[in-house]
């Protein structure tokens, strides 16, 4: 789960890390009265959207004073951000961050995050903050310090904090503020369930001070249920409807650009008939895994998620019956499409247990769909079925 910047810096300034104080609006009438809170004379006027590039896209402006901040305020709130991040369609900016400006004399890059193949807490610091950090690896790698730590219940040790701020090359009470950030960010990302929390650019000021001027944060999906107050966080605008109707069926649906539904159980078998779509030369229209059950009222729904795309010409089921018997989601399958008026051509591979059994039942369904033998000849009927 994503969060707004406004809202990783609540939690960042609830650890104990600096940040600038900013206030957030949802409409252009709360300036006057939330702006005495700020004390600076110019001000920094963010879109709140989930999406990275919002700079390019005009969603982040200097602002010399409060006139003026209404003013462009009022040009931003409503306005449509397109980003490398959003897809063509962009997003509609429906709530504003203004905080104190800042005069920056440096700008550094710092992150925390899970890293899956060690099984350790990953730190990467770098001299190159405002920047892609991909970029940066791909042109500079360098400049890119990674630190993996294990997790224990005392955080990083004073030499593994070291390693991680080196790259800054900082000062005095710099280092101080460093080093308290850093246990702040692996507290925020063991105590809430954070999957990455990125600063970029964390800066430092022309007086010398260190502060978070930017803040991203990401929650793990699987733990969110034991963190109700992360949870309050969540805003749906920002959200997939189609998405947000799968959770509620525990489907796990993403949306793509393809031609081809795809109903899947296991998200590893649903990555590999994606993959063999593309390999005969079309394009998968969504990711859905429906995971180990198939009841009827599951089937049907990720039916209505698939076809309410109208981009889909075709469906492909594959589902290999480890957990779930193929029988029960044969059964499932000819129940939902008898109540939905399926009109595009469904092509079904069933492999596993049951197989034979959940095969007899889609074939005397009476139903106009394609068996198929295997993913291959899955894959090639359903090309050749919308050509």
């Amino acid at each position: 789960m994503n969060i707004h910047e406004h809202q990783a810096k609540e939690i960042l300034k609830d650890f104990g890390a600096p940040v600038s104080n900013g206030i957030v609006i949802y409409s252009i009438d709360e300036i006057k009265e939330k702006i005495l809170k700020l004390k600076s004379k110019e001000f920094v006027l963010k879109a709140q959207i989930h999406a990275g590039g919002r700079g390019k896209a005009g969603g982040v402006k200097l602002i010399k004073d409060v006139k003026n901040l209404e003013i462009e305020a009022a040009k931003m709130m409503g306005k449509v951000l397109v980003t490398h991040q959003t897809g063509p369609e962009g997003k509609e900016v429906k709530r504003l961050y203004i905080e104190e400006a800042s005069e920056i004399s440096k700008e550094f890059y710092l992150s925390c995050l899970i890293d899956r193949e060690s099984s350790k807490i990953a730190f990467i610091s770098s001299t190159e903050g405002g920047m892609d950090i991909e970029k940066v690896a791909t042109e500079t790698p360098e400049k890119i310090v990674t630190s993996k730590i294990d997790l224990k219940d005392e955080g990083p040790s004073e030499i593994e904090i070291q390693n991680i701020i080196s790259v800054f090359n900082l000062k005095n009470e710099q280092i101080e503020t460093a080093k308290k950030l850093i246990k702040s960010l692996y507290k925020i990302l063991v105590e809430k369930d954070a999957s990455l929390i990125e600063i970029n650019p964390l800066i430092i000021t022309k007086n010398e001070k260190i502060i978070c001027l930017d803040a991203k944060m990401n929650f793990d999906d699987n733990a969110i249920f034991r963190r109700p107050e992360i949870l309050k966080l969540r805003d749906l605008n920002e959200e997939d409807p189609a998405e947000i109707q799968a959770s509620k069926y525990d489907l796990a649906y993403i949306k793509l650009n393809g031609s081809i539904g795809c109903m899947v159980n296991g998200a590893g078998l649903a990555m590999a008939t994606m993959d063999i779509i593309k390999l005969y030369g079309k394009e998968p229209a969504n990711f859905l895994d429906v995971g180990g059950g198939a009841s009827k009222e599951k089937v049907t729904e990720a039916f209505k998620l698939i076809l309410a795309d109208k981009n889909v010409k075709g469906i492909l089921i594959n589902i290999f019956g480890g957990i779930m018997r193929c029988d029960v989601l044969a059964q499932g399958v000819v129940d939902a499409a008898k109540e939905i008026k399926i009109n595009v051509p469904l092509v079904v591979r069933l492999a596993g247990t049951n197989f034979v059994e959940g095969k007899e039942i889609l074939d005397n369904s009476g139903l106009k769909l394609i068996s198929a033998e295997n993913l291959d000849d899955a894959a090639k009927k359903i090309v050749g079925a919308i050509k």
